[in-house]
């Protein structure tokens, strides 16, 4: 899998079945983690590969009308209150997620917002090797508590 952002631009995401790598343009080092222990909450990852169970993983869940025919469903993580308070996914009928949204305890909010899927696209394998720039350090990066 592999994520170009749009915001920040320059910013990669990339699973190459190994590891993930975190980098962004201009960041003083490349992050990675091994791909077993990419499975925190935040990620989008987990939920887009149909890894959790709503109903057991999330207190106070509700399911409320979005826009153009969209639901958004809404909990907070157990056993993530000092971290995550909030987390919303939009899908559609068919339970297609169209957006992420992560509010953590201090403020910070991620979003994720996808359009335009593709079920397995010709893509050269060359796209999900990642080479860190000349003269970034690449550090090991451990899962989130």
């Amino acid at each position: 899998m592999r994520w170009d952002y749009a915001s920040p631009a320059g910013k990669i995401f990339l699973l190459d079945g190994k590891f993930a790598w975190f980098y962004a343009r201009g960041d003083a080092q490349v992050q990675r983690i091994p791909s077993r222990d990419l499975d925190d909450l935040r990620s989008p990852l987990r939920f887009l590969l149909g890894h959790t169970e709503l109903e057991k993983e999330l207190v106070n869940l509700r399911l409320a009308p979005a826009s153009n025919g969209q639901f958004t469903l809404t909990g907070q993580p157990k056993g993530q209150e000092k971290r995550v308070a909030r987390l919303a996914l939009t899908v559609t009928a068919d339970g297609t997620i169209t957006g992420i949204e992560i509010e953590e305890t201090d403020g910070a909010m991620t979003r994720f917002t996808f359009a335009d899927e593709l079920d397995n696209p010709a893509i050269p394998p060359a796209q999900f090797h990642f080479t860190p720039p000349a003269g970034i350090p690449v550090v090991d990066a451990t899962a989130p508590v």
